[in-house]
Formats: C-alpha cells, sequence, structure tokens
C-alpha cells in the first residue's frame, strides 16, 4: 500500500448514498497496484495509475459501515465500493466524519491572484 508520507496525490472520488449502502467510486483509468482497507470508521485507498502516479485517499467516513459485508470492484475505468451502512436507511448527509474538512484546506493555503493586468 502507497504510505500517507510518500509523494501522492488524491483519487477523484465520487460516492453515492443508498438505503443500506454508501457506494464510493475512485476514478482511475487503467489502475495497477490497487489495495483497499474497509475498516468500521475509515477507508484506505491507493493505486498506480497508466503512467505510474501513486493516488492515496485516507477517508474517516461519515458514521460506521461494515467491513466483513463491504467489497469493492476494479474495472479499466474506476475502482467501486460496496459498503454497508451500520444504521441501514438512515441517510449520510456527507461522506466524511468532517463537515468541511476541504474547505478549509483550500482556504488556509491559496492566495487569490492579483487582478492588476485586467485593466490593460
Amino acid at each position: 500500500m502507497c504510505e500517507e508520507d510518500e509523494p501522492s496525490q488524491p483519487a477523484k472520488t465520487q460516492w453515492y448514498d443508498r438505503k443500506n449502502y454508501v457506494f464510493v467510486e475512485f476514478c482511475v483509468e487503467d489502475s495497477t497496484e490497487v489495495d483497499v482497507v474497509i475498516e468500521k470508521f475509515r477507508l484506505i485507498f491507493s493505486c498506480k495509475t497508466a503512467d505510474n502516479t501513486k493516488l492515496y485517499n485516507n477517508i474517516e467516513l461519515y458514521t460506521r459501515v461494515e467491513p466483513n459485508d463491504s467489497r469493492h470492484k476494479r474495472s479499466d475505468r474506476s475502482i467501486t465500493l460496496f459498503m454497508r451502512k451500520v444504521e441501514g436507511k438512515k441517510a449520510w448527509p456527507r461522506l466524511t466524519k468532517e463537515k468541511d474538512k476541504m474547505m478549509k484546506e483550500i482556504k488556509g493555503t491559496v492566495e487569490p491572484p492579483t487582478m492588476d493586468d485586467l485593466d490593460d
């Protein structure tokens, strides 16, 4: 498995909430060395792309899933996970436990571009 401290980037991820399952799709074409670990409150995904780029996602889940009744499937275009909810029929408002993790990271690290050259 690709370790978090190795140079890597997150895979493009989509998720879908259904009655008894949460589906997570990592959009990676022609993936190799796919490794998926589903824990009760965490999902760890890593792979390499066709051009040997390392992808790594470590996701703290919104709430608990059943690892023993969850699985993943690899295709040429993506890796799809089927995770059984412990609290079936209860909708998940988001995939991650932390509500605004991505926005906090983006707001704190990126300076807005200067717009001085727009007057020319």
